[in-house]
């Protein structure tokens, strides 16, 4: 249990990070006169393409943090197998950070492949962790 949580621990410093890099540029750009705080609009791009980029990689991490904050705390009540529930909890994670990474370094036909990758495995992952956590109900 405690090597999934670590692995969920991992994947929101991950989040955090990314989080922090958007504050970064957005306070910047208002401490330095280029844009006033009310000049990022949701869903629409603002900024450099990297920063879009960054800022949308920060959002996958945020929409995929609660799937994975289910599965691990319903791992710690079930305790399915745990070699395989914590194993599928760090690939989760590792798949986040090469999508973040695949994300950030450019719109590609490559970066956009393993980008779909990363997620791919992911969900691949969480689906393996929901279905270990199914077998071990009561």
């Amino acid at each position: 249990m405690y090597d999934s949580l670590h692995a969920l621990l991992s994947f929101t410093g991950w989040t955090l990070l990314l989080g922090l890099g958007v504050i970064l540029f957005r306070v910047s750009q208002v401490l330095t006169g280029k844009k006033k705080s009310n000049e990022f609009p949701a869903w629409i791009q603002h900024g450099s393409d990297f920063y879009w980029r960054l800022n949308r990689a920060h959002l996958n991490c945020l929409e995929n943090l609660p799937i994975f904050a289910v599965l691990v705390f319903a791992g710690a009540i079930l305790d399915p197998d745990q070699a395989i529930f914590d194993l599928l909890a760090w690939i989760v994670f590792a798949a986040r950070v090469l999508q973040s990474c695949a994300h950030l370094s450019g719109g590609g036909v490559w970066p956009v492949n393993v980008r779909f990758t990363g997620f791919f495995l992911q969900y691949v992952s969480f689906g393996s962790m929901l279905l270990l956590l199914l077998k071990s109900l009561p």
